[in-house]
């Protein structure tokens, strides 16, 4: 199985402990793991222009490092959303990352979805996950999990193993 991570991170911490215990775990299964620094990139939010289902032909207008994720879109079975939490949601950058994929309607070879969200403050996670509920619906992705971390739980060896064991079981 090919598997996407779009790690909304802007710099290396917490969450960034977690992408590499999944992808650890993954590849210990035998998956191919990308992983795409999407925080650490130039990602512009849709602009609801509508050329991508016009002129476009699913393509988007804006020329930028959107570029760079949307091959990783087309071409996964499965896609790993990373994020820590910045206030009370998942990072801009991995916002606008996904918000983009309206140019596609959606993956069309993902099936499955799973969720990283890492934090210092306790229990900030309803909203992104209410978010990737409602897009992994609306894309027909089924979840296979969301991980959570707070706090001293990050970087946690438990935790992390939890994470490990979860994408080997893939």
């Amino acid at each position: 199985m090919k598997i996407t991570v779009l790690n909304g991170s802007p710099r290396k911490q917490n969450t960034a402990a977690m992408v590499d215990a999944f992808a650890e775990g993954a590849k210990a299964a035998g998956h191919e793991v990308e992983i795409l620094q999407v925080g650490r990139m130039k990602i512009a939010g849709c602009l609801a222009c509508e050329y991508c289902h016009g002129k476009g032909a699913g393509k988007c207008i804006q020329k930028d490092d959107m570029e760079k994720v949307m091959p990783a879109y087309m071409d996964c079975d499965m896609i790993v959303f990373a994020s820590p939490i910045y206030y009370f949601d998942m990072t801009a950058q991995l916002s606008a990352a996904i918000q983009r994929v309206y140019a596609i309607g959606k993956p069309p070879k993902a099936k499955a979805a799973a969720l990283l969200l890492s934090s210092a403050s306790p229990n900030p996670f309803e909203g992104a996950i209410a978010t990737y509920r409602t897009m992994a619906a609306f894309m027909g992705i089924e979840d296979k999990g969301i991980f959570t971390a707070a706090g001293d739980e990050n970087q946690s060896e438990a935790k992390l193993a939890e994470i490990r064991d979860f994408a080997k079981a893939l």
